[in-house]
């Protein structure tokens, strides 16, 4: 196997820090360099415990500062960084040369139009768009052979994307009609001060936030159209939980004829049976602390004959497979490598 550098940008967020564990016990990555303004000039060995033959060379780096990021010399760079950075910095990686793995939303949705709604700005790199190649190997791994742009989806998206697709899709439940309500823990809002997420106001709290216009919303409806063959538009009901990490999405649907538990099961077994990462389950064995720091997503769903809903239930970590470790997972699979190069250590 060949080594590619490996350079990760915003490597002082909770998804960097993620993404920098991950690459430094991966065979065939090597850290190049590591970009962060909170953490500029200080050795990675002070900030992340590296031990064994991990905290060689790569313990020996130094935090660059962001601004150098624009000049990177990687085989690859992975974007952990918010959405307007990642606008600026991509395009020009990217024609330098540079594989580029966005975890931001810059290159999400396919229609510029929808940036300034969801996301507050114009969009400035649209024929990328067009380029990038979605990170969810599980919906659409061949898309990703040799793709040097990825755009990693969001946490939400992908709970929800891994369960509604293949009930959908299977004629098991309307295509109308979809409400989910999810709940995530603090590291979601990302490593930033502020008192909406201090510990005096998230401890013994819950409570739903962004209603109807969460980032995410656009990219749920364009994933689960895509890879279930058309949608109506899906409520989305996000909440804050006091707790580290993780996500547990709860999506009602309208039965249709023919489904039944056992249907249901099947359809799901039949789309992840084979996957390493996607363990099929009953709803109410989903729960978040059997996937925090993995790269799995347990996820299961029943019939609710009395009301006629079909629910389904998912949990991942926001920060493995919502973020870093399907970002590791996208990279292997645009080389053809094993998906689960470096993330088999990943325990939960």
């Amino acid at each position: 196997m060949h080594t590619r550098t490996v350079a990760i940008v915003g490597a002082s967020g909770y998804s960097g820090l993620e993404l920098t564990r991950i690459v430094a016990r991966h065979p065939g990555l090597r850290l190049a360099s590591l970009y962060s303004d909170r953490w500029a000039d200080e050795p990675i060995g002070s900030r992340v415990a590296l031990s064994g033959p991990l905290s060689s060379p790569s313990a020996t780096l130094r935090y660059l500062p962001q601004a150098a990021a624009a000049g990177l010399a990687a085989d690859v760079a992975f974007l952990a960084t918010p959405a307007e950075v990642s606008l600026a910095l991509a395009p020009g990686l990217h024609a330098r040369g540079v594989a580029v793995v966005d975890l931001s939303g810059a290159f999400r949705l396919h229609d510029p139009a929808a940036y300034p709604t969801w996301y507050g700005f114009e969009h400035s790199a649209v024929p990328l768009l067009a380029e990038a190649r979605y990170g969810l190997p599980e919906l659409d791994r061949d898309a990703l052979r040799d793709a040097r742009f990825v755009t990693n989806p969001g946490c939400y998206a992908t709970a929800i994307a891994l369960a509604l697709s293949p009930l959908v899709r299977s004629g098991l439940a309307s295509r109308e009609g979809i409400a989910v309500s999810a709940m995530s823990g603090v590291s979601g809002a990302g490593r930033k001060a502020s008192e909406d997420y201090s510990f005096c106001e998230v401890d013994e709290d819950l409570r739903a936030y962004r209603i109807g216009r969460h980032q995410h919303v656009p990219e749920i409806e364009q994933t689960v159209a895509r890879f279930a063959g058309g949608v109506g538009p899906i409520s989305f009901t996000p909440h804050l939980v006091p707790l580290r990490r993780g996500i547990l999405a709860t999506c009602a649907l309208r039965a249709a004829p023919g489904a039944s538990d056992a249907a249901l099961r099947e359809a799901l077994d039949r789309a992840y049976g084979s996957e390493p990462f996607v363990r099929v389950m009953k709803p109410d064995q989903v729960s978040v602390k059997d996937v925090t720091r993995t790269n799995r997503c347990h996820l299961g769903a029943t019939l609710d004959a009395r009301t006629g809903l079909v629910i389904a239930v998912s949990a991942i970590d926001n920060l493995v497979k919502g973020a870093a470790g399907q970002a590791v997972q996208a990279y292997n699979a645009t080389q053809g490598w094993d998906e689960t190069l470096g993330l088999d250590l990943q325990g939960g």
